[in-house]
C-alpha cells in the first residue's frame, strides 16, 4: 500500500514539477552541414533580415544589422559572422503554413455584407475572459455600437481570418482595407478540426482548412454550431500604414515576405535571427528564413510556420504543410558559442 501511495505521489510530482522540465540543447554545426545551403538564394534572406534587424536592441545585432545595411555578399555575410546552432527540447520539428487571406467586404452593411469584423471593446480589454464567441455572435452587446471596422460576406471565411489574424478586405470599388490582431476575448483557442475527428466525421490525415469549409458550408447549422465549439474570438484593428504591395505586419510590427518569414516560439528561438530550414515530405524546403512572427500554436524548438503570402492559392499551400524535418538558428558567432551545450563538431 505504501509502495502504491509513493509510486502515485512521485507521478503527480513528474507531471506537476520535476519531469516535465524540458532539457534544451544547443549544438553548434557548419554551413556544410546544412542541405542544400550552397543553391540557397541567400540575398532574398539578407533583404528580408533588413527588414526587422533596425529594431534589434543587443549589441551584437546592431553591428551585423549595420554590416548589412552597408552592402555585402549575402552568402559571404551570413558565414563570415553566423554559427548555425540547432536547439533542441526533445520534441519532433514540426512544419505547418499559414497565409493573408483576402476577403471581400464592405464599409457599410448590405444584404449581402452582413458579417462585421469588430475592433476590441474596452470591456473585453477590462475583463479576460470575456464573453465566448456565441454570445457575442448571438448577442446584442456588440451589434450597432460603432465597433464595426467592416463587414463580410462569408462567416466561415470570417472564422478563419481570426485564426491567421491579419488579412485584406477588398471592397466594392476596388480598394483594400488591411486589419491586423486587436485583442481578443481571452478564451482558450479549440481546433474545430480535432472535433470533427472526434466526431468521427473525418480521420486526421482528411482534416484540412478547405474540408471543414466546405463541411460547414454544407451543414449551414451544425457547422454553425461547430464554429461556436471555438469559444476563441479575435478582434481587429485597421492597418493603414502597410502598402498593399507588401505583406502584412508580423509580431516584430513590420512587414513579413511570402517563403521568407516563419513564425516560432520565442522563448527559443531569437525573433528577426536567420533560421534555416530543412523541410521534409512533399515538396522539400531547403531554404534561409528570417523569425518575424509568432503564433499561438507554435510551441517548441523545432516548430514553425512558414508564411506563403496573400490570397486562395497561398491558402492552399499554407493548408497542405504539416511535414517534419529540422530548422537550425544562425546566431552571431559569440553568441553561439557562449549558447552550446554541445561540444563543437
Amino acid at each position: 500500500m505504501i509502495t502504491r501511495i509513493w509510486a502515485a505521489i512521485l507521478a503527480w510530482a513528474c507531471t506537476a514539477f520535476i519531469c516535465c522540465a524540458e532539457v534544451v540543447t544547443h549544438t553548434v554545426l557548419e554551413f556544410d552541414d546544412l542541405d542544400g545551403w550552397e543553391f540557397d538564394a541567400h540575398e532574398r534572406a539578407l533583404g528580408t533580415f533588413l527588414e526587422t534587424c533596425p529594431d534589434l536592441r543587443d549589441l551584437d545585432w546592431q553591428s551585423l544589422c549595420a554590416l548589412a545595411q552597408n552592402g555585402t555578399d549575402a552568402k559571404a555575410f551570413f558565414e563570415l559572422f553566423f554559427r548555425p546552432v540547432l536547439i533542441e527540447d526533445g520534441k519532433r520539428a514540426l512544419f505547418t503554413g499559414y497565409f493573408e487571406p483576402e476577403l471581400s467586404g464592405s464599409l457599410t452593411r448590405t444584404s449581402r455584407y452582413r458579417y462585421p469584423l469588430y475592433r476590441e471593446p474596452q470591456a473585453a480589454k477590462a475583463n479576460n475572459p470575456w464573453l465566448t464567441r456565441r454570445e457575442i455572435e448571438t448577442g446584442n452587446f456588440m451589434r450597432g455600437k460603432g465597433y464595426e471596422i467592416v463587414w463580410v460576406d462569408d462567416p466561415v471565411e470570417k472564422f478563419f481570418l481570426q485564426i491567421q489574424g491579419s488579412g485584406r478586405i477588398r471592397l466594392p470599388d476596388g480598394n483594400v482595407i488591411r486589419v491586423g490582431y486587436g485583442g481578443s476575448n481571452g478564451h482558450e483557442y479549440r481546433s474545430i478540426g480535432v472535433e470533427l475527428v472526434r466526431r468521427g466525421v473525418y480521420s486526421v490525415h482528411q482534416v484540412s482548412a478547405e474540408v471543414i469549409k466546405n463541411w460547414v458550408r454544407r451543414n449551414p447549422v451544425a457547422g454553425r454550431d461547430l464554429l461556436y465549439h471555438n469559444p476563441s474570438y479575435v478582434f481587429f484593428r485597421q492597418v493603414d500604414q502597410v502598402p498593399p504591395e507588401k505583406g502584412p505586419l508580423g509580431a516584430m510590427n513590420r512587414s513579413i515576405t511570402a517563403n521568407r518569414t516563419i513564425a516560432v516560439d520565442p522563448a527559443f528561438v531569437p525573433l528577426g535571427s536567420p533560421v534555416w530550414i530543412e523541410k521534409d515530405g512533399e515538396g522539400p524546403i531547403n531554404r534561409l528564413m528570417i523569425a518575424q512572427d509568432t503564433g499561438s500554436a507554435i510551441k517548441g524548438a523545432q516548430r514553425a510556420d512558414i508564411f506563403f503570402g496573400t490570397g486562395d492559392t497561398a491558402g492552399r499551400l499554407a493548408g497542405q504543410l504539416k511535414d517534419p524535418g529540422r530548422m537550425v538558428v544562425l546566431l552571431p558567432i559569440q553568441r553561439a558559442f557562449a549558447m552550446a551545450t554541445e561540444p563543437f563538431q
